[in-house]
């Protein structure tokens, strides 16, 4: 689970590290408000997406006055931001982060991240000031290792190659101990300041920080959980995440028409059928066999909530565990939930596939009945294009 920049530095407060005073907006008039109660002489007005290099997009800038606070946050939110990190579709900016701008007398990047192919936690430290300069700068890979609910390593080492006065030197293993204990403590499988910024006080401050959460580890923080429902659905990845919870795989994808099949291999033939007759698909879905209804119910709500869908593809084969009946029960329920005003396709064989079409029709979904996949495949494209025209 990936955190806002906003959400991750009032985590990050909690282990003792400095961040500079801001507060979140949602408006242009909100945000300069903000700005007068900071009562500073410089701003940084930051939008909150998930993803990198908002500076060079245009999503970091600087003001003078709370009116002009107002006036780039006014232009930022609602509109779509994009940098290298979010393809060319851009992620939609809803808040603005609004900071006090902190003086940087040099700058860090340090993280603690999980190295999957060393199967630890490890520290790395760069100074961002020589990587800019010289394309790569001085730093440390320091493993780290975890006893109990601490991390343990040599932090006065990781913070040897900067050359450092002893006071600075101490207080910026203080922070790289902080950053590492915040990664153990959260479960999370990133934790990123970039930069940590020495000031003219001689104090390290966070001016950004990233932070993401091992999804698998959520039920020991119900608090970061609770966010959940604030940052799905603008990312991908806490979509996919969040799906892979309700036993479905799931991607979305930049087409018209939703797709709900169950099994790998059937997903992406039906995918391959919908190419061939001219048809791109909203989404790639695999329902598992342990999917319950009320999951499938779940994932039928992101294709029934999608507005880029015109048309729904349901093209299920029911056997062993996973019958047709209980697919069309979760299609039900989300029906229910959600409602759906685009045509629906169903392809239904295998086990219960007839009472599967009957228990549709119990849950009032109108839907057009195919007898097999490319016909349905064809009709949902057909219905599709009506619908945009």
């Amino acid at each position: 689970m990936n955190l806002h920049e906003f959400q991750a530095k009032e985590l990050l407060t909690r282990f003792g590290i400095m961040i500079p005073r801001g507060r979140l907006a949602a408006s242009g008039a909100e945000a300069a408000s903000v700005a007068r109660r900071l009562n500073v002489r410089e701003f940084v007005v930051k939008a909150q997406i998930q993803a990198g290099e908002r500076a060079a997009g245009g999503g970091i800038r600087f003001a003078t006055s709370p009116d002009e606070v107002g006036t780039i946050a006014a232009e930022i939110i609602g509109r779509r931001l994009m940098t290298n990190q979010t393809g060319p579709a851009g992620e939609e900016v809803r808040w603005v982060y609004i900071e006090e701008a902190v003086p940087v007398v040099r700058s860090f990047y340090c993280a603690a991240v999980v190295d999957r192919s060393r199967g630890q936690l490890i520290l790395v430290t760069r100074d961002r000031d020589d990587e800019r300069s010289a394309g790569c700068g001085d730093g440390t890979v320091l493993p780290l290792e975890i006893v109990g609910s601490t991390a343990r390593g040599d932090f006065d080492r990781a913070a040897s190659p900067f050359g450092f006065e002893p006071v600075q030197r101490s207080l910026f293993a203080k922070r790289l101990s902080q950053i590492a204990e915040a990664a153990v403590s959260l479960d999370a499988i990133l934790v990123e300041i970039s930069p940590l910024a020495l000031t003219p006080s001689g104090d390290f401050v966070a001016l950004d920080a990233k932070v993401t959460i091992d999804d698998h580890a959520l039920f020991r923080h119900p608090d970061i959980a609770a966010l959940q429902d604030v940052n799905e659905g603008e990312d991908n990845d806490s979509v996919m995440l969040a799906a892979d919870r309700h036993q479905i795989n799931y991607l979305k994808l930049d087409g018209d028409i939703g797709v709900v099949v169950n099994g790998a291999g059937l997903a992406l033939a039906t995918l391959d059928l919908l190419h061939q007759a001219g048809g791109r698909a909203a989404n790639f879905m695999d329902i598992r066999t342990t999917a319950t209804s009320l999951d499938i119910a779940y994932a039928f709500g992101l294709i029934a909530t999608n507005p880029q869908v015109r048309s729904v593809l349901v093209n299920v084969h029911g056997g062993g565990m996973q019958r047709c009946d209980t697919i069309a029960d979760g299609i039900g329920i989300a029906f229910r939930r959600f409602g759906c005003s685009v045509p629906i396709v169903v392809r239904l064989a295998g086990n219960n596939a007839e009472f599967a079409a009957t228990r549709l029709k119990s849950y009032g979904v109108s839907v057009v009945e195919t007898a097999d996949m490319w016909q349905a495949v064809n009709t949902a494209v057909q219905l599709a294009t009506l619908k945009a025209a």
